[in-house]
């Protein structure tokens, strides 16, 4: 069916800005991991506990484990090789388990959907499998077909994962943290937190259904105003900026979801249609 004739205007490749996003986010993620870690942050002595580091001996390779996240930043935002975000990819899957590992709720690695969806999905956006491939740093002028398909579908299961995540912590778990948060603003942190979770669960399964543009748009600036109140609330600013991809997972799938635009052309019965 034609896009046009339905309402939605066709998507256009996606340009720079796409590729960016992916980019900027993956790299924010390192960047405010690596910092936590050069800066020694003893909430992290349990992780290390899971592979049988003493926490003396933690203190000591977290700032090594921080310049080497910093580096992987780097490497993202100038030259993204391929190999290299597939270990950005394996990095953040190993660090969102160790949180129930250590005895965290579950729901704490599904809410890090950003930190590992936003490097698979850029994983894919390079053509090839072979070796120079995956030593390579080019990213195709266009992307259609499978991979956009494959893409928006990454981009689009973990941003309904982080919120649900970000919802089950709150509606669920009833994580502390978050009474914390809203009773800065005067709003009884108990009593708000489950409808606040609830809302992200409506957001989560609202992007599952139907991931509108204006749906899309919406999330990132939720995510971007309720990750804001973490260093309002005393945390380091940087566990702001290590939530990168939980802001570019659904900016960088609306730029992969065509644009609501009536046709002028287009009887009103055909305007009213869905897209195929």
């Amino acid at each position: 069916m034609n896009p046009t004739a339905t309402g939605f205007a066709a998507a256009a490749p996606p340009g720079p800005r796409f590729f960016w996003t992916l980019r900027v986010g993956a790299a924010a993620c390192f960047i405010g991991h690596g910092a936590l870690g050069l800066n020694q942050t003893s909430a992290w002595a349990p992780y290390f506990a899971v592979a049988g580091i003493h926490a003396r001996h933690a203190l000591a390779l977290m700032p090594w484990v921080g310049a080497f996240d910093g580096a992987m930043a780097l490497s993202v935002l100038f030259r993204p090789v391929r190999a290299v975000v597939a270990y950005m990819f394996l990095w953040t899957v190993w660090t969102a388990l160790l949180r129930p590992l250590a005895g965290e709720s579950a729901w704490e690695a599904v809410e890090r959907a950003g930190n590992f969806g936003v490097p698979l999905a850029l994983v894919l956006c390079v053509h090839g499998g072979r070796l120079q491939a995956w030593l390579g740093a080019a990213f195709p002028d266009r992307l259609e077909g499978p991979r956009r398909r494959a893409a928006a579908w990454i981009l689009r299961l973990t941003t309904v994962l982080l919120l649900l995540g970000h919802g089950m912590l709150q509606l669920a778990v009833r994580k502390p943290m978050f009474c914390a948060q809203y009773a800065m603003f005067g709003l009884p942190g108990a009593a708000a937190e489950p409808y606040f979770g609830g809302l992200e669960i409506a957001l989560a399964l609202g992007v599952l259904l139907k991931p509108s543009r204006g749906l899309l748009f919406g999330v990132f600036g939720w995510k971007l105003a309720t990750e804001a109140l973490c260093p309002l609330a005393g945390l380091p600013l940087w566990v702001f900026i290590e939530h990168g991809g939980s802001y570019a997972a659904p900016l960088a799938l609306a730029f992969l979801t065509p644009a609501l635009r009536p046709s002028l052309s287009a009887p009103k019965s055909q305007l009213q249609a869905t897209p195929s």
